[in-house]
């Protein structure tokens, strides 16, 4: 048994990692074109999202600073998403 993922999925794995990126620089872009603000939970959700896909995607090329960078991004994100909900804060 191999620990490289197949043809297939290894396209899956990467196309993850894609969206991932995409939806990072999107985040960014609406950050920066005062468009979302930095504060509510939509920013911190789709970090959340971004930093998960990467993650995943890192199961078919390990690379052991990008997993550290992936699970902050991940904790970071839900702790921030919790003290929002939890003081009533709008999504958007």
């Amino acid at each position: 048994m191999s620990l490289v993922p197949d043809g297939n999925f290894a396209v899956v794995l990467n196309l993850l990692g894609v969206v991932g990126f995409a939806i990072y620089v999107l985040n960014y872009c609406l950050i920066s074109f005062n468009r979302l603000n930095p504060g509510c939970i939509a920013f911190f959700a789709l970090n959340l999202l971004a930093s998960s896909l990467v993650l995943i995607s890192l199961m078919g090329a390990f690379n052991l600073a990008s997993a550290l960078i992936q699970s902050f991004w991940i904790v970071i994100s839900i702790a921030a998403i919790y003290l929002r909900v939890r003081a009533g804060h709008r999504l958007v």
